[in-house]
Order: structure tokens, then sequence, then C-alpha cells
């Protein structure tokens, strides 16, 4: 027996011995391979090509809103007769803009973060798409120039554009009378992005103006061509369209809170009063926390109620974040009906909200350098705001709201640091 066991030791022991350092060898080796595939230099690797889609993403972004621009001049010129191959182009370049930045932002919002050569291959993948919609357009447009050079018409061409600023010219009116308005009514905050957007709207008018004048001096002349001039007259007059509709939205959104505002703060009064009426059935650890909570609001509603008057688009968007406050502290503690009847009376001034965010992001990732993580934000706004005013069940309008609230918060927030000396994209 003990011979036996003696036999049996002297090979299992030497077998045990091989296996564990094989083992160990493999279980090195593994953690060698999962640390580097996380290592310093993978990471920098994987950032470097976030950074790369990124910028490229920006390139396409801004490409798709030229390609915008010349079909809008196309249609100013010719009434629509331009290559249909064009507009084609724009719809194409449009959806592969919009499905890269749903990558992008799966990419750069994944939870928990993709390993590195997994993030690696994801920005490859918005790269590739973002180059072959650019180069689809670099091909379109090349095609819309040949044809453009051979078309004839500069003198109808410069009255055409010249005949659409004076339209717009009179469209506009007086800026000043409704910045006046604002003004003499509300605090700076209020009417700051309406000033804003009059200037621009006239500043943008003039350069038109003179990008006209440039076209007419040569509108005779074969030698020279007015095609310049006259794109740079179209850019001017879409900037001058888009600033007389921020004038308007802006003057609009203060006017309407304004109005709003007494129902506004009876409503979340009535959701705190309708909160205080369920603490007693509720467990007391449970009525306890939400009571501090109701406290809390009503404090902050009548804090913020003298000052409203000046500041009513302010006062508004508070009131709704305060009421978003108030859902989540309820939690299940309310009944599907008062959840229903509270998200009625939230949604408009949510949405207001949201509408006043949007276009403050509009206005901050406008400016060049912007880059692409705050214009993907823009994106899923807009496409947010848009839902909620879609949605019928006024829970889920509510819901979607507020994230496009976030994401126009979100974008400006994003925009305002791109902008900052010194910040790396």
């Amino acid at each position: 027996m003990t011979d036996a066991l003696g036999a049996f030791l002297g090979w299992f022991v030497p077998a045990v011995v091989v296996f564990g350092v094989t083992a160990l060898a493999l279980g090195t080796i593994g953690w060698a391979i999962r640390r580097a595939r996380r290592s310093p230099r993978a990471l920098a690797r994987a950032q470097d090509a976030r950074t790369a889609a990124g910028s490229l993403l920006v390139r396409l972004d801004d490409a798709v809103g030229e390609l915008d621009l010349e079909v809008s001049l196309s249609d100013a010129l010719y009434g629509g007769t331009a290559p249909a191959e064009l507009r084609r182009a724009r719809m194409t370049a449009q959806h592969a803009r919009d499905r890269a930045f749903a990558d992008y932002t799966e990419l750069t919002d994944a939870s928990p973060e993709p390993a590195p050569a997994e993030a690696v291959r994801r920005a490859n993948v918005v790269e590739a798409r973002a180059r072959e919609a650019l180069t689809a357009i670099d091909l379109a447009r090349g095609r819309y120039r040949d044809w453009l050079r051979a078309q004839s018409g500069a003198p109808a061409h410069v009255d055409t554009l010249r005949e659409r600023a004076e339209r717009l010219h009179a469209a506009i009116g007086d800026p000043d009378a409704l910045v006046a308005e604002l003004v003499e009514r509300y605090d700076e905050s209020e009417w700051r992005a309406a000033s804003d957007a009059a200037d621009g709207a006239l500043r943008s008018l003039q350069s038109a103006e003179a990008h006209l004048d440039a076209a007419d001096t040569v509108r005779d002349d074969p030698t020279r061509t007015a095609l310049p001039d006259l794109a740079e007259a179209e850019r001017a007059l879409r900037t001058a369209e888009e600033q007389a509709r921020a004038l308007e939205e802006s003057h609009r959104l203060v006017t309407q809170a304004a109005a709003a505002l007494p129902t506004e703060f009876e409503a979340a009064r009535e959701e705190i009063r309708g909160a205080l009426a369920g603490l007693p059935a509720l467990p007391p650890d449970a009525s306890a926390r939400l009571g501090a909570e109701l406290r809390r609001a009503q404090d902050g509603l009548d804090a913020l109620e003298p000052s409203s008057a000046r500041h009513p688009t302010e006062a508004v968007a508070r009131i709704a974040r305060l009421r978003d406050r108030l859902d989540l502290a309820q939690g299940d503690a309310r009944t599907a009906q008062e959840r229903l009847r509270g998200a009625r009376t939230a949604l408009p001034g949510t949405l207001a909200s949201a509408r006043r965010a949007l276009a403050q992001a509009e206005a901050s990732v406008a400016r060049p350098g912007t880059g692409p993580s705050a214009r993907v934000r823009l994106a899923a706004a807009r496409d947010e705001l848009a839902r909620a005013r879609q949605a019928s069940d006024p829970v889920e309008a509510l819901d979607v709201g507020r994230r496009a609230l976030r994401h126009a918060e979100d974008a400006a927030a994003l925009a305002d640091y791109d902008h900052l000396p010194g910040s790396a994209r």
C-alpha cells in the first residue's frame, strides 16, 4: 500500500505542479492581454479614433448645410428646375448625417464604456459613413456647379434675389419696436436674445444687399460671373430669415410666458396641495420625506413669485424643474389619474421651457468651431421636442419634453465649453 501511495504521489505531485504552472501562465497571459487592451496606449488610440470621427462628423454637418444652401439657391434662381440629383443628394446626406449622429451618440454615451478596441471599431464605422457621405456630397456639388456654369440669365437672377430681399425687409418691418416692447417690461435676460436676433437680421439684410450690388456690377459682363456674390447673397438672406424667426420666437416665448405665469403658479400649488392631502395615507418615513420636499417646493414658489413678472420665461422654466422634482419625490404615491392630471397641467410650461432652451442652444451651436457632441445633443433636442409635440399621451409627452429640455441645455453647455480658450474637443 505504501509503495502504491508513493507511486501515486510520484505521479500526482508533478502533474499538479505542471497543471498549476500552466494555469498560472495562462492566467498571467490573459491578465496581460486584458491589461494591454485597456492600457494607456489603447485608451489613447480609442480617444484619438473618437476625436477623428467627431471631426469628420463636424465636416459632414457643415457640408450638409452648404448643400442645403445650394438647393435653396437653385430654388430661388431657377424655380426648382435645377438637377434633381442635387435634391436627392441633400436628402441622402441628411439621412447619413443623422445616422452618423446616432452612432456617435451610442459610442460616446455608452454605459459601461466599451473596451478600447470596440470603441475604435465603432468610431471607424462612424468615420467611414461620414467619408462616404462627404464623397457623395462633393460629387453632387461638382455636377451642380457644372450645370450652373452652363446656365445664363444673371440679370434675372439678381432681380429675383433682390425682390426676395425686399419682401423679407417688408416682412421684418421695424424689429426695434418688438424689442422696445420687451425692454420696457422685462429684464435684459429676457429680451437680449430678441435684440441680438433683430440686429443679426438687419446686418444680414445689409450684407445680402451689398452682394447683390456687387453681382449687379458684372451682370452684363460675359467675362465675369456673378454666381459667387449670388451665393453669398442667398446665404445672407437665409441667415436674415433665421434671425427674423428667432426674433419672433423670442418675443412670443416671453409674452406667452408672462401670460401663463398665474396658471403655472396655481397649477404647481394645486399639485402641492394634492400631495399634502395624501401624506396621511403614506408610511411614516415616506410621508416625512415627501413632506419635506413639498415644503421646499412651496418655499421655492414663494421666493420665485415676486420677481417672476420681470423674468417670465426663467420663472416658467424654474416652475417646470420644480414640478419635475415633485414628480420624482411622489414616485408611486400618485394614482394614474393624478399622474395624468399633473402631466396635462405641467406640459405647457415644460414645452415652453424646452423651446426657449432649444433657441438658446441653436444660437450657441451656430458659432464656428462648435464640436460634434454639442451638434449631436442639439439634433437630439430637436427630435425629442418634435416627438413631445406629436405625442397623444400627456404623460409620455411630458417625459419626452423634459428630455428635450435636458438635451438642449446640454447642447448649449457643450457649445460654450467648445469655445472656452484652450478647450480640446
